[in-house]
């Protein structure tokens, strides 16, 4: 069957399901369980009106426990097996052996290193994008471009920023830019970007601050024109110049918005995976969790580990989520 028509065979489905699902539901319930008549049509309603909220919830609430309750616990108890010994019940001896890899803690310090800098770094572009773009005639031209990445995925991504990086030899004409511009300007020897330690992990974080910068100007863009104008004039009026007005004004009255994007892109970075799969495979000590737990449980077929890795990545990423919720309840009152 041609996909097009696979499409709109699964829309239909979908749509005409959901709606057949919510129509009968509610006529079984107001005609069947708790017919509106009779001596008790008053508590029957009552008891309908209950129930009906928790039908509408229902399909979420399955759909949640069958794609991340379930799979949370299964990850959880096969991290707690030896699938080799027959699934037989190991403890915490998965975690042991993963803490005594150098390859765990090299992927641990590496994601640290990108929480440092990911995160803070499109924060701040992003804010110095919607700043400058909203000051000048052609904007939102630039918002366009700066924001295009984003519709780009992270392995699409990658591969883009591996031609950037692209090493030839040095006889040959170079089509990576960066050795392009390095041998321009004096080099003598074309570098293999991504093979330099330490340094190649900059190189991969470049990528990923590339493509979140359009997202975190967006935002904060929204945010800028939100602020309201008299502060501003007032603040002109009273001699504060751009600088002052830009951090003394409008910085503190997006901070919210700000810690917001901060949080989002910190997820993102959490669970960074295929920039370093497209570009580095987690090779010239690179390895970040993700990637670490892929290997782990496709190339080694190692489940016990693999699984233990990835309640690592879920215990780091549980705090974030979890202030975000309160932050956004705390606005709401």
């Amino acid at each position: 069957m041609h996909p097009a028509i696979q499409g709109i065979i699964t829309i239909v489905l979908g749509v005409g399901g959901c709606v057949g699902y919510f129509y009968f539901s509610n006529l079984i319930l107001d005609k069947v369980i708790f017919p509106a008549s009779g001596s008790n049509i008053g508590r029957n309603i009552n008891r309908a009106n209950l129930i009906r909220p928790w039908l509408f919830l229902g399909p979420a609430f399955l759909a949640l426990g069958l794609y991340l309750a379930y799979p949370v616990y299964e990850t959880m108890r096969l991290s707690l097996i030896d699938r080799d010994a027959g699934n037989a019940f190991v403890g915490l001896a998965n975690y042991k052996q993963m803490v005594g890899e150098p390859k765990f803690w090299e992927a641990l310090r590496n994601n640290f290193l990108w929480l440092l800098i990911v995160p803070a770094a499109a924060t701040a572009f992003g804010l110095l994008a919607a700043q400058l773009t909203d000051r000048i005639s052609w904007g939102n031209l630039a918002k366009s471009l700066i924001f295009m990445p984003m519709a780009i995925s992270f392995v699409g991504a990658g591969v883009i920023w591996k031609l950037v990086y692209e090493t030839r030899p040095a006889d040959a004409e170079q089509i990576g830019i960066l050795n392009a511009l390095y041998i321009y300007f004096g080099g003598t020897d074309p570098q293999t970007w991504l093979t330099i330690p330490f340094w190649n992990n900059f190189f991969l974080m470049i990528v990923l601050v590339w493509i979140q910068t359009g997202f975190a100007m967006v935002i904060l863009s929204a945010a800028i024109r939100g602020i309201p104008e008299d502060t501003i004039e007032a603040a002109i009026i009273d001699g504060a110049g751009p600088f002052q007005i830009f951090f003394k004004i409008k910085v503190p009255q997006i901070m919210g918005t700000i810690l917001v994007v901060w949080t989002t892109v910190t997820l993102v970075v959490l669970k960074v995976f295929d920039i370093v799969f497209a570009m580095t495979n987690g090779q010239w000590e690179t390895q970040v969790l993700a990637n670490y737990m892929f290997d782990k449980l496709f190339r080694a077929n190692d489940w016990g580990i693999g699984s233990a890795s990835a309640m690592v990545i879920m215990l780091l990423v549980t705090p974030i989520l979890v202030w975000n919720v309160v932050n956004a309840r705390r606005e709401l009152r």
